[in-house]
C-alpha cells in the first residue's frame, strides 16, 4: 500500500500546481501555445502572421573621382657617374729632376698660367754656366779668325803686288826662279786667307750651336716651373716633394677645366630617339638635399651590344656641389603637356588593354582607355574618358558594367570632409 500511495500523491500535487498557474497566468507562453492548438483559452491564441515580401537591397557604395585636365611632365630617369667634362693632365715635360716646391692642392681653383710646382734647377744652372763659357770661347774664336783674315788679306795684297812687278819686269830683269817664288808666295797668302775665312765660319757656327744650346736650356729652365695649362679646379695632386719626375709617369696634377662636371649616364636604346640636346634635367646628388639643375649636353651615337643602352651626358649648372667619381641620378624632362588625368589606381590593365570604370547616373560603365604620360600617382588618359566624368577611384573586379552603385566623391588630401 505504501508504494502505491506515494506516486499518486506526487501526481496529484503536479496537477494541482498546473491548475493554479492556469488560473493566475492563463496566457503564459506555454499555455498560449496550447491555445494555438485549440487546447487552451481561446482569447490567448496568437494572431496570424502577415505574409513577408522580398527585402530591398541597397546598392554598394564606391568612391569616385572626377577626371580633370591637368599638366603632365614626361620624364626619363637615368643614373650614372659624375665625370669631368674636360680634364687637363699636367705632367712634367723634363725628366730626371726632382720636385722642389708645391704650390697647389686638391680642390684649389687655379687660373691658366698659375704656378703649380717648381722642380730643382741646380743641374740646369750648371749646364747654363758651361754654355756661357763655351759661348765666350766661340766669341774669342770668331775674333781671332777675323784678325787672321785681316792679316791674310794684307799678305795676299802684298804678294799679288810683288808678283805683278816681277811679271812686268820679265825674264830680262828677273830670273825665272824669282818670278816663280813670288808666284808661290802669292798663292800661299791666298791659301792662308781662305783658311782664316774658314776658321771664321767654324767659329761662327760654333757660336750658333752655343746659342741653340742656350735656347734649349732656357726652355728646360722654364719647364722647371710647372704651370696650369687651363683654368679650373685641381682634382688630383700627385706631385710630392723630393720625388723624381718623368714624362712617362703619372701626371703631377689633374685639373677639371673651368670646373665643369657632367653626369655620364646610360639610357635605354628605345629612349634615345626621344632625347635632344638642351633638354632640362634635375639631378639628385649624394648628400645634397636640394635638386641640382642640369642640361642634356651630349647623346652618344653608339649603343652597347650587351646592355642595349647608350651614353648620355648631362651638364651640371656652374657651382653645383658635385664631386667627380660620385654616383648621381637625373630626371630628364622629355615633354610637357596638358591632358585628362585620373589616379593610376583607377585604371586596370590586362592582356586586352587598359580600362576604367565610369559612373553615370549611378550606373557603372566600362571604358577602354588610351594611356598617355604617367606622373606620380596620376596617369594621362589620351582617349576613352572625358574631362568631368566620374571614374571609380579603385578599379575593382567586383564591379560589372550595368551595376548600380552609390557614388561618393573622394575627398582631396588636406580638404575638410
Amino acid at each position: 500500500m505504501r508504494r502505491v500511495l506515494i506516486p499518486s500523491l506526487g501526481a496529484l500535487a503536479l496537477v494541482g500546481g498546473l491548475a493554479a498557474a492556469l488560473i493566475v497566468a492563463p496566457c503564459a507562453p506555454p499555455f498560449a501555445a496550447l491555445s494555438g492548438l485549440g487546447l487552451g483559452p481561446a482569447h490567448c491564441a496568437a494572431p496570424p502572421r502577415a505574409a513577408e515580401g522580398p527585402r530591398a537591397v541597397a546598392p554598394p557604395t564606391v568612391t569616385v573621382v572626377a577626371a580633370i585636365v591637368r599638366p603632365f611632365v614626361d620624364r626619363l630617369f637615368v643614373s650614372g657617374t659624375l665625370v669631368a667634362r674636360e680634364e687637363a693632365q699636367v705632367a712634367a715635360q723634363i725628366d730626371g729632376l726632382t720636385v722642389a716646391e708645391v704650390h697647389a692642392e686638391e680642390g684649389d681653383s687655379v687660373v691658366a698660367g698659375q704656378l703649380l710646382a717648381r722642380l730643382d734647377r741646380s743641374q740646369l744652372d750648371a749646364q747654363i754656366a758651361q754654355n756661357d763659357a763655351a759661348t765666350a770661347r766661340a766669341d774669342a774664336a770668331i775674333a781671332q779668325a777675323k784678325s787672321a783674315i785681316e792679316q791674310a788679306q794684307a799678305q795676299v795684297t802684298w804678294a799679288e803686288n810683288d808678283y805683278d812687278r816681277a811679271v812686268k819686269l820679265g825674264p830680262q830683269v828677273m830670273a825665272a826662279a824669282t818670278i816663280e817664288q813670288r808666284q808661290t808666295a802669292m798663292r800661299t797668302a791666298r791659301a792662308q786667307l781662305s783658311s782664316a775665312q774658314n776658321a771664321l765660319s767654324v767659329a761662327e757656327a760654333d757660336r750658333k750651336s752655343r746659342d741653340a744650346e742656350r735656347r734649349e736650356l732656357s726652355v728646360k729652365l722654364a719647364q722647371t716651373e710647372v704651370k696650369a695649362p687651363v683654368g679650373g679646379i685641381v682634382s688630383r695632386r700627385a706631385a710630392r716633394l723630393g720625388a723624381a719626375v718623368g714624362g712617362a709617369g703619372e701626371p703631377l696634377f689633374r685639373i677639371i677645366k673651368d670646373g665643369a662636371i657632367d653626369l655620364e649616364a646610360e639610357a635605354p636604346e628605345q629612349a634615345l630617339p626621344r632625347l635632344a640636346v638642351g633638354m632640362n634635367a634635375e639631378l639628385a646628388l649624394p648628400g645634397v638635399a636640394d635638386k641640382v639643375a642640369g642640361t642634356v649636353r651630349l647623346i652618344g651615337a653608339e649603343v652597347d651590344k650587351a646592355s642595349r643602352t647608350g651614353k648620355v651626358r648631362v651638364a651640371l649648372d656652374p657651382g653645383a656641389p658635385a664631386h667627380i667619381g660620385g654616383f648621381a641620378s637625373a630626371e630628364i624632362v622629355l615633354t610637357r603637356s596638358r591632358g585628362v588625368g585620373v589616379p593610376a589606381s583607377a585604371v586596370a590593365r590586362d592582356a586586352a588593354g587598359a580600362r576604367a570604370l565610369v559612373v553615370r547616373d549611378g550606373v557603372v560603365e566600362q571604358r577602354k582607355v588610351v594611356i598617355g604620360v604617367a606622373e606620380g600617382d596620376a596617369v594621362e588618359i589620351a582617349g576613352g574618358v572625358n574631362a568631368g566624368e566620374m571614374v571609380v577611384a579603385r578599379a575593382g573586379a567586383f564591379l560589372r558594367p550595368g551595376d548600380r552603385v552609390n557614388a561618393v566623391a573622394a575627398v582631396a588630401e588636406g580638404a575638410t570632409p
